[in-house]
């Protein structure tokens, strides 16, 4: 896939996907959630505050 179809599926420039992978500039968070739903894959977090685990 290039970095212009994925900007499309995620509703980015081709330039903001570029500064992505070369970790040029910092994502948002909903940007980089997108980009995750655009190639299929599957995330799982993991939250723990002060070593109790809180959600995942």
């Amino acid at each position: 896939m290039t970095q212009e179809q994925l900007g499309e599926l995620v509703g980015v420039q081709k330039a903001q996907i570029s500064k992505i992978e070369n970790s040029v500039k910092n994502a948002r968070f909903e940007t980089i959630m997108k980009v995750f739903d655009a190639l299929g894959v599957k995330v799982n977090f993991k939250v723990e505050l002060n070593n109790k685990q809180l959600a995942y």
